[in-house]
C-alpha cells in the first residue's frame, strides 16, 4: 500500500485519496457504509486490513478488496461478456473476410480484446476486455481455469463412458480427462444424447476430441461457464458489461495470479474449443 496515513480528503498532490472514498466511488457502498465496512476489519489494501477512517490509498497503484473479494478502482477498464453465435470467428478482424467480432463490440468506446477462443462452430460464454493482465490469467493455462461445456453428442451416451472421461483418454497430444462429466440426458433411439463436460485444459478443440475419441462425435457445442462467469440467460448474439459481483470475482481471481507476469494488451490466444 502506498503508505496508509492520514490527511486531508483530497490526498493533497500525492494522488491518494481517503479509502472510504475510493470504496464509495467504486460503487461498493455508500460512504458511511464504507467506513463501517472499514472499522470492522472487512477491508484490505495490498494484502492488509485498514481499520483506519483516515488511511488514504492511490487508487492507481493500490489493490483493494472488501470481504475478500476484489473492488475494481480503474473505471477505464471494460469487461463483457458475449453469448458467442456459431458462424463467427473469435477474432477482432479476420483476414479472410469471415464474421468477426466487431459488430459485438461497436456499442464501447474502449478497444476490446477476446479472451482465448471458441470456434467458429461453436458457441457460448467468450470474454471481452481492455483489462491485459486479466486477460493473461484467464487465457494462460498454468492458472487452471475450469470451463463447463454442453455438447450434443451422436449415440446413447453409457455411465461407463462418462466414467471414461473422468479418468482419462490418450489423444495425439497426450492424455487428458474431464475434471468433471455427466450425463444430461439421451434419445430413447439412441440417436443423440446432451453431456456436460467441466475442464480447464486450453488445448484446441479439446471437447470435440474427447468425444469423438469415445465413439461420440460433437453435434453442437456451446461453452456455458468460464470461470466465475456463467451464460444464465444471454441471448446469442447479445453482449453486456459484468456485474460489480462479476467483475469482482474475476479481479479476485486475477490476482491470484499476479505472480505470473502479463501483458499490456489482452492477448488473443488459440482457439481452444
Amino acid at each position: 500500500m502506498s503508505d496508509a496515513s492520514t490527511g486531508t480528503e483530497a490526498g493533497g498532490d500525492d494522488g491518494r485519496v481517503r479509502l472510504q472514498k475510493v470504496l464509495a466511488g467504486a460503487g461498493v457502498a455508500s460512504r458511511r457504509v464504507s467506513e463501517q465496512l472499514i472499522v470492522e476489519g472487512r477491508v484490505r489494501v495490498n494484502g492488509e486490513v485498514v481499520t483506519e477512517l483516515g488511511s488514504r490509498i492511490d487508487p492507481e497503484v493500490d489493490l483493494v478488496d472488501v470481504d475478500g473479494t476484489a473492488i475494481q478502482l480503474d473505471q477505464s477498464k471494460r469487461y463483457v461478456v458475449l453469448n458467442k453465435p456459431t458462424g463467427v470467428v473469435s477474432t477482432m478482424s479476420d483476414d479472410r473476410g469471415r464474421p468477426d467480432l466487431r459488430r459485438f463490440t461497436a456499442e464501447w468506446d474502449e478497444r476490446l480484446y477476446n479472451v482465448g477462443r471458441l470456434d467458429a462452430d461453436t458457441s457460448g460464454l467468450l470474454v471481452l476486455t481492455n483489462d491485459g493482465g486479466l486477460a493473461h490469467v484467464l487465457a494462460h493455462p498454468s492458472f487452471g481455469v475450469t470451463k463447463v461445456y454442453i455438447a450434443k453428442v451422436a449415440g446413447r451416451v453409457s455411465p461407463q463412458t462418462i466414467a471414461t472421461l473422468t479418468r482419462g483418454v490418450e489423444l495425439e497430444d497426450g492424455p487428458i480427462a474431464a475434471d468433471k462429466a455427466r450425463l444430461l440426458s439421451a434419445s430413447d433411439a439412441g440417436d443423440g444424447s446432451l453431456v456436460e463436460l467441466t475442464l480447464h485444459s486450453g488445448r484446441n478443440r479439446i471437447v470435440r476430441r474427447m468425444m469423438a475419441e469415445v465413439g461420440h462425435p460433437v453435434v453442437e457445442l456451446v461453452r456455458r461457464q468460464f470461470g466465475p462467469l456463467h451464460l444464465g440467460t444471454l441471448p446469442v448474439g447479445r453482449a453486456r458489461e459484468l456485474t460489480t459481483v462479476e467483475r469482482g470475482a474475476l479481479l479476485t481471481l486475477s490476482r491470484r495470479g499476479a505472480g505470473e507476469s502479463a501483458p499490456t494488451q489482452a492477448p488473443e490466444s488459440q482457439e481452444t474449443e
